[in-house]
């Protein structure tokens, strides 16, 4: 026996969407401002460690200290860059699971009829 929708079942489900949609929204939205606040935030420690940088070659004595100076600066921005990177990363996947969440609880028991 199949069962036809009815129209309040079509309208229970286009309520249903509707409030997954702005639910998905807030949280795209909620984690796009966390993304941009941790850019923020990486871009200011970034230009604060460069400046601290250049202040210390300005001071260097010798090439060697220079270099040892530039090296270290170097290496030490690697390895920030990469952690960053990998923070990021892991922000944008909990963001793409929050924001779709609402929208896959609504489809899930709709595809199942």
């Amino acid at each position: 026996m199949t069962v036809t929708p009815t129209y309040e079942d079509f309208q229970k489900f286009n309520k249903q969407q509707l409030e997954a949609f702005t639910a998905s929204t807030a949280a795209l939205s909620k984690g796009m401002q966390e993304i941009a606040r941790e850019s923020t935030e990486y871009s200011k420690k970034a230009f604060s460690s460069a400046s601290a940088v250049f202040e210390k070659l300005l001071g260097a004595k010798t090439i060697e200290s220079a270099i040892q100076i530039q090296t270290d600066f170097a290496k030490s921005s690697y390895e920030g860059f990469v952690a960053q990177a990998t923070k990021m990363s892991d922000l944008f996947a909990k963001v793409a699971t929050e924001a779709l969440k609402p929208v896959g609880s609504v489809l899930t028991p709709a595809q199942g009829k």
